[in-house]
């Protein structure tokens, strides 16, 4: 890790280097500003946690950000779309349905392996004038009036950088918004994820399963090859016990949960285990200090919200700076520029966290009316046009009056 004394001065400093930080840095490039972008993990390392096993299911706005910022063009043949979106409860009878050519849309959103997604991102960065410090944490964080001191170690090295600007994208428990300050309410959904791949007897046809169990939600999401990505969601003691099962006990019992609408389930690939909570930070900004993604908040994975609602973080941070680049004695940390991010970002945040977090509440509610109610509910959502005209709207932070990021539109920052 190295720098010369030159380029130790930026305009902002992106601290954390995951999906949500390494695409505002990617947006960041072209504007012509000083951009450090600090990453503890090399996005190709076995031991990096954004760029796992897991896939990422993107939505059509955010496919559009990735494409007006020139990364999805290599995406693209990594990812599947998903044409129709299937809803259901085990043991009821009602079930919801979304399909692509009814919304107009060519697919309601695609599946992208968190690796693939990695390498196209990390590729972008290597090609411009990002200076990226990885391996590499922040030892300390000294606030100023005028900028923020970093001190920097990594490689056995260790320098100090200051920025008019730091972006807290280090995650759930994100020791850069813990230093400015900023406290997150942490609700612990006492449930694990157990994620992987399986491969079904028969062909997906690019519709994604969201099936709620007794025990759980489970997602099912279409891949290259006829596979399918799972999510399956398991009290903390059984998902620990999962991990041991054999492939065949693991595949019976997601067969048990799911039934037989894609026949039997012939492979499953390797698994991996995630704690699920809702992370709500307090502030969206703090001093000199802007929270994104994760370190913003961290959804339950139900409804596949999380790294959009992300992404639309960055699309709005990235116009905002871009709209001020220029001006005389520009200062990407100013308060004013801070409190209309705050102010963009409020009601899209709070609309996405009280659906993903309804979601969770409402079908692990074991009461037999609210049961009911549950089955009712999905059958009047299949029967209503405008209700999921009104879903997709969401999904792409487009619900009421809203104001959509240009990225998000297809309109380049420059």
């Amino acid at each position: 890790m190295s720098a010369s004394p030159a380029a130790r001065g930026f305009d902002v400093a992106v601290v954390g280097g995951g999906m949500v930080g390494a695409s505002l840095a990617a947006a960041l490039a072209p504007l012509g500003i000083r951009i450090a972008l600090v990453e503890a993990v090399p996005h190709n390392a076995e031991s990096q946690p954004s760029f796992d096993e897991r896939t990422t299911a993107l939505s059509n706005g955010s496919r559009r950000i990735l494409e007006t910022l020139g990364i999805w063009q290599s995406l693209a043949p990594s990812a599947t779309p998903i044409r129709r979106i299937h809803v259901s409860e085990r043991g009821r009878f009602g079930f919801a349905r979304i399909d692509a050519a009814e919304q107009e849309l060519p697919a309601m959103g695609y599946v992208l392996p968190n690796r693939a997604l990695g390498a196209a991102l990390w590729s972008a960065l290597q090609a411009g004038s990002v200076t990226v410090y990885c391996p590499a944490k922040v030892s300390r964080i000294m606030a100023h009036e005028h900028a923020v001191e970093l001190d920097i170690e990594g490689s056995g090295a260790a320098i100090a950088i200051d920025a008019r600007l730091v972006v807290a994208a280090d995650g759930a428990q994100s020791a850069v918004r813990r230093a400015f300050g900023v406290d997150a309410e942490i609700r612990d959904y006492a449930a694990s994820a157990i994620v992987t791949t399986v491969l079904p007897q028969r062909f997906h046809d690019h519709v994604a399963y969201e099936r709620f169990t007794g025990e759980g939600p489970l997602a099912l999401l279409p891949l290259e090859g006829g596979r399918c990505a799972v999510v399956l969601t398991l009290k903390p003691h059984m998902a620990e016990s999962a991990l041991a099962w054999t492939d065949e006990e693991f595949l019976a019992e997601l067969q048990r949960r799911f039934g037989y609408r894609l026949g039997r389930f012939l492979k499953a690939g390797r698994r991996a285990l995630y704690p699920l909570a809702l992370s709500r930070a307090a502030r969206t900004s703090a001093g000199r200090c802007v929270i994104i993604g994760n370190a913003a908040q961290g959804l339950h994975p139900i409804a596949g919200m999380g790294f959009n609602l992300g992404l639309r973080d960055v699309a709005s941070l990235a116009e905002l700076i871009a709209e001020r680049r220029q001006a005389p004695g520009f200062d990407a940390g100013d308060a004013s520029m801070l409190a209309e991010y705050d102010a963009w970002r409020m009601a899209d945040r709070r609309r996405v966290i009280a659906f993903t977090d309804g979601l969770v509440r409402l079908f692990s509610n074991p009461l037999r009316s609210v049961r009911a109610l549950r089955n009712l509910g999905l059958l009047a959502f299949d029967l209503l046009p405008p209700a999921k005209a009104a879903l997709s709207r969401l999904s792409t932070g487009a619900g009421g009056d809203a104001r959509v990021p240009k990225l998000a539109r297809g309109v380049a920052l420059q």
